[in-house]
């Protein structure tokens, strides 16, 4: 029972699919490459991180991350080299400045359009007098008088 229980938590753990011969010899590059990867995006898988993904566009994006730490680029100066090539769609978690804004207020701001029209629509609705609602002329009231004592 103890070894099936093992077996489950071994494969509960994450899997990344960094292969051994993209890990780099040097452990605190490998750990910025590590750190950094997994907030860049897979194109091809798109909600995945480079860092989980086993698509062969991830594989290159992790090796040419790998190849700018390498060559002396700091973390980010690594990943502007990335989002030059690729477009800030890579980035799991865009920065919130210039056109993103638009894209971050979008959802809020529609759900609060959609509030305002619905209240304005519902106030118009109450105030709104149905047909039969108007009150009767005078000679309708006589009209009816004179139907009622038929």
């Amino acid at each position: 029972m103890k070894r099936l229980v093992l077996i489950f938590l071994l494969l509960a753990t994450p899997l990344f699919a960094v292969q051994p011969d993209e890990i780099l010899q040097d452990p605190a590059l490998e750990a910025r490459a590590r750190a950094l990867s997994k907030g860049l995006r897979c194109l091809v898988c798109r909600n995945e991180s480079i860092d989980q993904s086993e698509a062969g566009l991830a594989r290159d994006l992790r090796l040419l991350l790998r190849e700018r730490l390498v060559a002396g680029d700091d973390d980010q100066q690594a990943v502007d080299f990335i989002v030059a090539r690729y477009g800030e769609f890579v980035l799991l978690k865009p920065d919130i400045t210039g056109a993103n804004w638009i894209l971050w207020a979008a959802g809020p701001l529609m759900l609060l359009i959609a509030g305002a029209a619905g209240l304005f629509y519902l106030r118009g609705r109450a105030t709104e007098k149905a047909p039969g609602e108007e009150p009767l002329s005078s000679q309708e009231q006589a009209r009816l008088r004179d139907i009622l004592k038929q």
